[in-house]
């Protein structure tokens, strides 16, 4: 029996060719769609998930409170929490700390010298906790004690070529003191899915010494609880859930911070929270992230898009299939005639539907390994190595493949075999009106599901459009920024930086040079707590500091809204500042001018002069609000450079630079990128979502049309006797197009109707992400109606012209 029915399946398949190959067509592009897409989330769902201790290990977070107001939430926290947690919480099992630093490290032997800032100070525990897997080295005792460095492969190749670097030496040569690290140890390269990059690792012991050369007396590596660069990881017992540690930290928090004498004469409160390691990619956006993560909201809108594909490709298919009951109809009836039960031919019917999906399948399968390269090109991920999707994914794909093919073979099946013989061999079948709504309701919701994608693809293009155009505040065009040298020593610097400077502005290409502790683009992590003078501690609110020299701000043709900029013509403007509109409100003043001539104090030190008021402008990209900043002058700072060139021949610029650079900073390498660049990186992600999304949007509405060219047909062949008869009484061929389409129209303009608040509704909540968002236009889903429209009408016209002009005594013959 299993036999006869794959022949006569294989019969009807090479019988109807057209009708097989749009079949399989749809459900291929929907199976590929949904594959990729998967690959895609399957990518960003792996994050962190190949460290042996993924689902034990919790980030500590820090939220600050200051005058009971929420001041930021940062991804780290303090270095005391982690030993303190240890000894407090028996569900700890171990911790680990990180702390980034930028470095300039040298080969002597071979002068090899690169600037570092991809890698952190770690505890020893660091090694066991993620897993490294060493090649050179004892990773038992490769962190313990100072001046320790371990390197990635290909960092250590980096610096010692095919050499062992198992016990050479690294040169430090950033600040004034010069430190050799010896390389105890070599490990593989960190996967790309990992929401750290490590480079390198410096024992942590290493950077206690190095704060007591600097003077520190408190071990504050250790013991600090106002020092919060650190990113703090805990290793939980097997068995414990985080969330069940979590509810005690807000004791925790309050004996060993919130209840201190300076907490209380500050008004400051902190909050601990945890979040497990393999959540942080898609789900952790706070300030001082250790790389730009992702966005989860995104991640989970395209696997809805997965899901939404394939099952327009399933309802397609049953469209299709519907489409071919007139067609299908004297043959069941033929055989139920000779004896068939409904039985065996609802098994016929469905042994079809699984060889045309199994067809399909195979060549998705094809499809998906094909493009699997070019989709992560595509996608930025032209080194990843890693599988193609986890198993989860393959489960949930298979589990659909096999819940799509039943579902959407039954109900042809249902239908076909249930065909009253005597009717249909009369000629009088005719359509159920249940069945005909059930048809022009998948119609509706594959054309709703239209609409708000084409509506999204136009918003997400105007949302990442908007964060691209949109004005910052400050000019970051025709900007060449240059990292500042690390070995020159504070007492030289401005006898070394002036000639150099003298010397760029002598360039042709070089309009402008300025030093500075941050460009925009760079998170600013240099903050401190200050007042008004005169108001007590509790008023303390922590302020983003920005150094720079004299000539910033107009470099940067940054606003002022009141007073001047700094400059060398005043003497004492070393102890003067300029703040921003944020901090003109967060400090009380009424406006710009009113904080002109006021004095404000750096916690119980340093009293400074507001001298001017700036615009707000944007550190960091749109989706993050603008931090309330204090500019002082601080013109030995030497961390960025700021050139603005004419951009006639930027590479010519570049060379000439670079002969510059090594003339006077011999000893540090040139690195530089143009700052617009540099900025437009904080929306690569979201560059990535648009193109995915528009990509795939574009490939279901193709599909969906495959429906509609199927419900049309069925409409043409159900109306074929009709149609004759017009046009034998003179109907013309305009009139019968009008008649074959009207009623698709009015299925799409209620697709319409229901597809403007599905739109609105999960767009704006995927616009909620951005601190600066667009508002969205009640135009976008009016051309994203007309698109559906147009594509709908091009799409029935091509089943209507054809009956329309079709010879109307072949028409009536077929009936």
């Amino acid at each position: 029996m299993i036999i006869n029915f794959l022949k006569l399946a294989f019969r009807n398949i090479v019988k109807r060719k057209g009708y097989s190959l749009l079949n399989i067509a749809g459900l291929t592009i929907g199976m590929s769609c949904c594959l990729l897409i998967f690959h895609y989330v399957s990518y960003e769902k792996s994050y962190d998930t190949f460290e042996p201790n993924a689902k034990q290990i919790v980030r500590v977070r820090l939220d600050s409170y200051q005058k009971g107001v929420l001041a930021f939430k940062s991804a780290t926290s303090y270095p005391a929490i982690a030993p303190t947690m240890k000894k407090d919480f028996p569900e700890v099992e171990n911790f680990c700390r990180l702390i980034d630093d930028n470095l300039l490290l040298s080969n002597e032997e071979q002068n090899k010298k690169f600037s570092e800032n991809k890698g952190y100070y770690a505890d020893p525990s660091t090694i066991n906790m993620f897993g490294l897997h060493f090649i050179k080295g004892n990773p038992q005792t490769a962190l313990n004690g100072a001046d320790k460095i371990i390197l990635s492969e290909s960092t250590a190749k980096k610096y010692f070529g095919n050499e062992d670097a198992l016990g050479k030496t690294l040169v430090n040569r950033s600040g004034e003191h010069v430190q050799p690290f010896q390389v105890a140890g070599v490990y593989k390269d960190f996967p790309s899915n990992s929401h750290l990059i490590m480079n390198y690792l410096v024992s942590y012991a290493t950077l206690g010494e190095e704060l007591r050369l600097e003077g520190d007396t408190s071990n504050a590596s250790e013991t600090a609880w106002g020092w919060y660069d650190f990113y703090v990881y805990i290793q939980l017992k097997p068995g414990i859930n985080y969330q069940q540690l979590e509810t005690k930290l807000p004791a925790f928090t309050d004996k060993y911070l919130n209840n201190r004498d300076w907490a209380k004469a500050n008004n400051y409160r902190a909050e601990l929270h945890l979040i497990p390691l393999s959540n942080i990619h898609l789900n952790s956006n706070y300030n001082q992230e250790a790389e730009v993560n992702g966005n989860g909201q995104a991640v989970s809108f395209l696997f809805l898009i997965a899901i939404f594909i394939i099952c327009i490709a399933w309802i397609n298919f049953i469209n299709l299939a519907t489409a071919r009951s007139v067609e299908r109809a004297k043959e069941v009836g033929v055989r139920k005639v000779l004896g068939a039960l409904r039985s065996i031919l609802i098994k016929q019917f469905l042994t079809e539907s699984f060889i045309l999906n199994l067809i399909s399948l195979t060549f998705s399968l094809i499809i998906f390994f094909s493009l699997l390269h070019p989709f992560d090109v595509f996608t930025g991920r032209s080194n990843y190595t890693g599988v193609a999707l986890t198993s989860n994914y393959w489960l949930i794909f298979f589990m659909l493949f096999i819940g799509g093919t039943i579902l959407s073979g039954l109900y042809p099946a249902f239908v076909l075999s249930g065909f009253k013989p005597v009717l249909v061999l009369k000629g009088a079948f005719k359509n159920t009106t249940s069945g005909l709504l059930l048809r022009k309701s998948l119609i509706v919701v594959q054309f709703v599901t239209s609409v708000v994608l084409i509506a999204g693809t136009i918003i997400v293009y105007q949302q990442v459009n908007y964060m691209r155009h949109q004005s910052i505040g400050a000019d970051i065009n025709q900007t060449l920024v240059l990292k500042g040298p690390q070995t020159i020593a504070d007492s030289l610097y401005q006898n070394i930086y002036q000639p150099f400077k003298n010397a760029v502005l002598h360039q042709p290409n070089i309009k402008s040079i300025t030093s500075s502790s941050s460009v925009p683009g760079d998170e600013i992590y240099w903050t401190n707590s200050w007042k008004r003078y005169g108001d007590d501690q509790s008023t303390l609110t922590t302020l983003y500091m920005l150094g720079v020299d004299y000539d910033f701000i107009p470099s940067y043709k940054i606003k002022m809204l009141a007073g001047r900029n700094f400059s060398q013509q005043f003497g004492t403007d070393d102890k003067t500042a300029i703040i921003n509109e944020n901090t003109v409100k967060l400090l009380g003043f009424k406006n710009a001018a009113d904080a002109i001539n006021q004095k404000i104090v750096r916690g119980n030190s340093d009293t400074v002069t507001v001298i001017g008021v700036t615009a707000n402008f944007h550190q960091l990209g749109l989706q993050k609000n603008i931090d309330p900043m204090i500019i002082i002058p601080r013109p030995n700072l030497s961390a960025f450079y700021s050139l603005k060139f004419n951009g006639t021949n930027a590479q010519q610029a570049i060379a000439s630079l670079k002969k510059l650079w090594n003339n006077y900073f011999p000893k540090d390498p040139f690195d530089y990128f143009f700052l617009d660049e540099s900025f437009g990186e904080q929306y690569k992600a979201d560059l990535l979502f648009g193109k995915v999304f528009g990509v795939f949007a574009f490939l279901a509405i193709l599909i969906a049309c495959f429906g509609l060219l199927g419900l049309s047909a069925y409409n043409v062949l159900q109306r074929t006797k009709e149609i004759g008869i017009r046009k034998v009484l003179g109907a013309s061929i305009q009139s019968i197009l009008v008649l074959l389409s009207i009623d698709f129209l009015k299925l799409i303009l209620i697709s319409f109707l229901f597809a403007i608040p599905a739109g609105w509704f999960i767009m704006n909540l995927w616009l909620e992400d951005y601190a600066y968002r667009i508002n969205i236009a009640w135009w976008v889903f009016a051309i994203a109606g007309c698109v559906a429209l147009l594509i709908a009408i091009i799409t029935i016209s091509i089943q209507a012209i054809k009956a329309a002009v079709a010879n109307p005594v072949k028409s009536l013959r077929t009936e």
